[in-house]
């Protein structure tokens, strides 16, 4: 880390040479880019649909590869940013058909993001750095990664969809590791992984450093694997999920949701859950269909989990809202969802931004914000209500574990991207809230994808699928105790910005070193004699 690398530096002349080759002449700043922005797009296809987890771990290397070569530090946090804009356009790319050409604007916003990280890689990895800047790349690199996933995880900006970490969803040791430190540590060492083999690759004399890092990177997993306990398992609690399909009217797709749930009569149920928008008006001026439900609830002695999608009396905007109702009514408190999805469901600073609305099917009217999260007593277990995009949150799922949640519930509805990736990638977070808080987790949609999973992150039953109307009866373990990630909370993005520091702090010390030699072999100036 003390000496900023070049380039043409004698030592790297393979990928001198290479350079040489593909980013000279006129059109090289524009094939460059192109090649940022395809490189950047590759860890999408780690992600449901096409759930390749295994790319993850490589996905990154070529975006590397080609930021450490470039000529100069603007150079670099150029590819950074191109970088960082298509993997947000890949993998948010399903929603191309309702913002259009804004998509690509977001994407490129929130690529500036990259930019430090494009500029890190390269400061670290550039040229033919010596074994300490490699050393400091393999923790500085994923800490720098982590921040630009941290940073558009605030709602306002997006929201965590497509952390590099939830690609992993469905492998076990993978999951055991977000019991500890959540989605946040897989991301880390999914980059640290990259950068490590980016090094192997093409750095000839940090290949001893950069195995001993990928040594300790799956010494470190065995280790968690071995020492940290898994979910313990408790009793079984039988939950229905009801998903009535694609259906446009809202009276119908009521009627769709009685008559599914009606076929669930003489089972032994203790919660029956409909999807997000299941009611698409507001149950206080519609009282027979409350009464019908409360006739559900008395049939099946239970209660139904219902999901209210309706403006309130002299209210404008929607509220989203999660009603349990049981043999007397509606009972407990409601959850009305709290964050919504940008654009979908509001505009961001809509009044710079409100020029959105004319491409797609931006929100022309802002929807109503819940206040607090609540958890709802159903007899044999205590739920948390989590309401579609909220499920991307690990803040909100593992705030929920901790005011006593045996049960996470996610009510969803992806209809409006219904033969996207858009519904695979969203019921494969409810595996990773799961692994997170060791609390059962239910994701029950309007169209589909359906899926449960216990606390370890594991399927429970065949899920329901984008073309199925059914309801389906899942036996769901619960679990006791609390993860370590519970207890500790976010504690990796923390450490990765101290991390960040000691390199920031460590090179500027260099600086001041390697100035002081420099002024003080210096000949001194002899002092101007004034003439009077």
């Amino acid at each position: 880390m003390s000496t900023i690398p070049k380039v043409t530096r004698a030592g790297d002349r393979r990928g001198a040479v290479w350079r040489g080759r593909r980013w000279r002449g006129p059109g090289a700043r524009w094939r460059r880019g192109a090649a940022a922005l395809a490189a950047g797009a590759v860890p999408a296809l780690a992600f449901p649909a096409p759930s390749l987890w295994w790319l993850a771990y490589v996905a990154l290397v070529p975006l590397i590869v080609l930021v450490r070569s470039a000529p100069d530090g603007r150079r670099a946090a150029v590819d950074g940013w191109l970088g960082g804009a298509g993997f947000m356009l890949a993998v948010h790319h399903w929603l191309l058909p309702s913002l259009h050409v804004f998509l690509v604007v977001l994407a490129a916003l929130l690529g500036l993001l990259w930019v430090p990280w494009g500029w890190l890689v390269w400061r670290l990895l550039g040229g033919s750095p010596g074994p300490g800047a490699v050393a400091a790349a393999l923790p500085l690199v994923p800490s720098a990664w982590l921040m630009a996933e941290l940073v558009r995880s605030w709602q306002y900006l997006g929201g965590p969809w497509g952390l590099l970490g939830a690609s992993q969803w469905q492998v076990a040791p993978a999951l055991r590791l977000a019991s500890v430190g959540g989605v946040w540590l897989l991301s880390f060492l999914l980059v640290a992984v990259n950068t490590a083999l980016a090094a192997l690759l093409t750095l000839a004399r940090a290949r001893t450093l950069a195995v001993g890092a990928l040594a300790l990177v799956v010494a470190a997993g065995a280790a968690v694997w071995l020492w940290v306990p898994a979910a313990p398992r408790g009793a079984t609690l039988r939950v229905a999920v009801v998903q009535p399909g694609l259906i446009d009217r809202p009276a119908d797709r009521f009627d769709r949701a009685v008559a599914l749930t009606r076929e669930l009569a003489g089972q032994r149920l203790d919660l029956v859950v409909w999807g997000e928008s299941s009611i698409g008006f507001d149950l206080a001026h519609h009282p027979r269909q409350g009464r019908q439900l409360v006739a559900l609830s008395r049939l099946l002695h239970t209660d139904l989990l219902v999901n209210v999608d309706a403006q309130g009396d002299g209210e404008r905007g929607i509220a989203k809202t999660a009603v349990l109702v049981g043999p007397d009514g509606p009972t407990g408190p409601e959850y009305a969802k709290m964050r919504l999805v940008p654009f979908g469901e509001y505009i961001p600073l809509r009044s710079a931004l409100g020029w959105a609305t004319a491409f797609g099917k931006a929100a022309g009217v802002d929807g109503r914000r819940g206040h607090h999260q609540v958890v709802m007593d159903v007899g044999a277990a205590r739920v948390g209500p989590l309401i579609c995009f909220e499920s991307a949150f690990p803040d909100m799922s593992r705030h929920l574990a901790r005011m006593g949640a045996q049960v996470l519930v996610a009510q969803s509805s992806t209809s409006s991207f219904q033969d996207s990736w858009a519904p695979a990638q969203h019921a494969s977070l409810a595996a990773l809230r799961a692994a997170e808080t060791w609390r059962p987790t239910v994701h029950a949609t309007l169209t589909g994808i359906s899926a449960v999973f216990d606390a370890r992150g594991r399927p429970v039953g065949p899920r329901l699928g984008t073309r199925e109307s059914a309801a389906r009866v899942y036996p769901v373990p619960l679990s006791a105790g609390s993860s370590p990630y519970v207890r500790l909370g976010d504690w990796v993005p923390p450490a990765a910005v101290a991390l960040l520091l000691a390199g920031a702090a460590y090179e500027g010390v260099a600086a001041v070193r390697r100035r002081r030699p420099r002024e003080a072999g210096a000949p001194r100036r002899r002092p101007a004699v004034r003439s009077r």
